[in-house]
């Protein structure tokens, strides 16, 4: 069992940077895929970006340029780097791994203000 806690939201101003990080419990070798996917209020949680243990990146086409995913296998973090921050991108930030099962965080809010 696996467990993912992601840290780094907070209330931003528009314009500014965030870094979330997302560690876990266990190695994160053994994830095949890992992402960071978000949900604002009244909206279905979206795809923000994924890695793979490659590090192959697919990003939300919305948010290329401005967000970056990485990961950090010896240190078991996934990372998502957010630049030039909007209102619109005000939501609770969750990663998630695949390893034969997906595992979910609790999430991070994240506040953007105009």
């Amino acid at each position: 069992q696996v467990q993912l806690v992601e840290s780094g939201g907070g209330l931003v101003q528009a314009g500014g940077s965030l870094r979330l990080s997302c560690l876990a419990s266990g190695s994160i070798r053994s994830m095949s895929v890992m992402g960071w996917y978000r949900q604002a209020p009244g909206k279905q949680r979206e795809l923000v970006a994924t890695i793979t243990r490659g590090g192959s990146t697919n990003y939300a086409d919305s948010l290329k340029g401005r967000f970056a995913i990485s990961r950090d296998n010896a240190k078991d973090t996934l990372y998502l780097q957010m630049n030039s921050l909007k209102p619109e991108d005000t939501a609770v930030y969750y990663c998630n791994g695949y390893a034969g099962y997906m595992y979910w965080g609790q999430g991070t809010q994240v506040t953007v203000s105009s």
